[in-house]
């Protein structure tokens, strides 16, 4: 992530200041800034692909060249020992992200002129003018020109400071306002738990210091004396001191390098080109009512949390518990990961069922009449729906992988059931569903023992039945037709296979959309139906179908759209 955090600091002398910063690097170093061979043993540690190397640097990237007088910091005369981090010709830290060659460098402050002053200015106003009520917590600003802003501020505790705490801040500057707006959440989560982590620490030491030297009594008896002589001395004092960690900049190094590169990951860009598809939506569609339900179902467990405890003796509610079947428990101790007998696409399939068995299935898969797949295996089940529903769009899909009962059709379009659980007679005898059973198949010279190895599907056998059989010389829906000819011809690689597979129904997709603005929103008389079902192509009965069954695979969003261009009757122009 493009971005810089750092930790400020409102010193009583000399306002705010920036204590530490740590910003991402993409271009390699200049030479000498790599590996210090004169700064004895290097301490080396390695997290989430970073490798972090402490004082690696041979001057400080403030510094420049080493030139006091070129680095954009203040000036030594102007820092006491609160306004200043690291000590004086302390090389700094670097951590090198060995997944993208990017390399964190922190120091107190940044090495470019243009950052410092971006950083210095984004110091001032999250010191002074932007901060939230009760001048702790998190806080947005910023503009185009000098950057966008988190910034949270807070309190360490300190005996000898007015007040008996010093006002800190963690800022994180970035260009991206969507993007930092969009991390707020994870931003406030992690900033907040290294808050913690220093208020903690800073408070064990201000309870010490209490309990050895009180302060309020001694300040008491001299009330009188002028604030300016009774702060010198005591004005200044370093966050390590404050916390006694001598470590602290180098875990804080740590903590930011962690953030940056957490930030970045967890929010991906995806490059879209023209409109997005229709299995697209609903697959976002779908992604948001899921991230709504598990809102929903954080607030229940926040409020089963705040139930009153039972007295000692009362009965709650029984939990229910989990199986302890021997046959489980040994399953999970002999564990070992084998050779899956599954399905592998399309033509595998075919192949596998039969060039007319698998017609069959394709056609009730496309008319969105309901798949039953009877097996002892659930991975194969599984594997049989991830394949089958490469045919339908994705708001089509409706599936239950395997049940320990029969689902009603309008739950589901694809259901895996066990061997044993039975399917009632008038679905076996109806023209909508179609079951595919799966036997042992018997072992003959054909099969030999070793063979499974090779053909793991070798071992069992289909039987695809229907109320409806589909005969051989029907001719069927247009897509399917044309999925068999890419599926039989061998020149064409599986690859290529699913990309005309994605063609296809991008096609036919487009033909749903036009029928559906047609008859459901234009409301056109039926005549004027048919005459669009011959310009598109689709006037056969299986067609005209399987475009209806599509019509529900249409996603929320492009519905609505539709819905709210319609022109009310009020607003209609009058007609002559």
């Amino acid at each position: 992530m493009n971005a810089i955090v750092a930790l400020c600091h409102f010193c009583e002398l000399h306002g705010p200041r920036t204590l530490f910063c740590t910003e991402v690097l993409h271009a390699p170093l200049p030479k000498g800034a790599g590996d210090s061979h004169g700064q004895g043993e290097q301490a080396e540690e390695e997290e989430g692909g970073i490798q972090m190397s402490s004082g690696t640097c041979t001057h400080s990237p403030a510094e420049g060249a080493g030139a006091e007088s070129s680095s954009p910091g203040p000036k030594k005369s102007d820092m006491c020992e609160g306004c200043r981090s690291l000590a004086v010709g302390h090389p700094g830290y670097i951590s090198h992200d060995k997944e993208t060659s990017i390399k964190y460098v922190s120091h107190q402050h940044p090495s470019h002129p243009q950052l410092f002053s971006i950083v210095r200015q984004a110091c001032v106003r999250s010191l002074s003018c932007e901060v939230c009520p009760g001048r702790e917590g998190p806080i947005f600003f910023g503009d185009e020109q000098h950057g966008f802003v988190f910034s949270h501020t807070f309190f360490i505790k300190d005996s000898l400071a007015r007040g008996f705490q010093r006002w800190y801040s963690i800022i994180a500057i970035m260009m991206d306002r969507i993007y930092l707006i969009n991390s707020w959440p994870f931003l406030l989560g992690k900033i907040r738990g290294i808050i913690d982590e220093l208020q903690g620490k800073a408070l064990k030491v201000f309870e010490a210091e209490q309990f050895g030297c009180p302060q309020r009594a001694q300040r008491m008896n001299t009330a009188f004396t002028p604030f300016l002589h009774q702060r010198n001395g005591n004005a200044a004092r370093s966050l390590t001191s404050l916390t006694s960690d001598d470590n602290l900049w180098a875990c804080l190094h740590t903590s930011f390098a962690w953030l940056l590169k957490a930030c970045g990951s967890r929010l991906t860009e995806k490059l879209l080109e023209g409109a997005p598809t229709e299995d697209t939506l609903v697959q976002m569609e779908k992604l948001a009512d899921l991230e709504e339900e598990s809102e929903g179902w954080d607030n229940s467990e926040a409020e089963e949390e705040r139930a009153p405890v039972l007295p000692e003796g009362a009965e709650g509610p029984e939990l229910t518990k989990c199986p302890t079947d021997s046959s489980l428990l040994s399953d999970c101790d002999s564990w070992q990961p084998r050779k899956l007998s599954v399905f592998k696409s399309l033509r595998h399939m075919r192949q596998v069922l039969g060039a007319q068995s698998f017609r069959m299935l394709a056609w009730h898969v496309l008319m969105g009449n309901q798949v039953i797949w009877k097996s002892r295996d659930p991975d194969l089940v599984l594997s049989a729906f991830e394949v089958l529903q490469t045919m339908l769009p994705v708001g089509c899909v409706r599936a239950v992988p395997y049940s320990s009962q029969y689902e009603e059709a309008y739950r589901c379009n694809f259901l895996g059931l066990g061997p044993h659980v039975q399917v009632p007679a008038h679905v076996l005898a109806s023209e909508f569903a179609v079951v595919v059973e799966v036997h042992a198949a018997a072992r003959s010279s054909l099969h030999p023992a070793g063979c499974e190895d090779d053909q793991p599907l070798s071992k069992y056998e289909f039987s695809v039945t229907s109320g409806s059989p589909v005969a051989v010389d029907r001719v069927g829906p247009t897509i399917l037709n044309k999925i068999e000819a890419a599926l039989t011809n061998q020149n064409l690689s599986v690859d290529v296979v699913d990309q005309c597979l994605i063609c296809l129904k991008e096609e036919w997709m487009n033909k749903v959309k036009v029928l559906f603005k047609f008859t459901k929103v234009d409301s056109r008389p039926k005549e004027d139906t048919q005459k669009l079902l011959s310009i598109l192509g689709a006037s056969e009965e299986d067609n005209v179908k399987l475009l209806k069954f599509w019509m529900t695979g249409l996603s929320k969003t492009y519905k609505s759209h539709l819905m709210s261009t319609v022109r009310s009757p009020m607003t209609s122009e009058p007609r002559n």
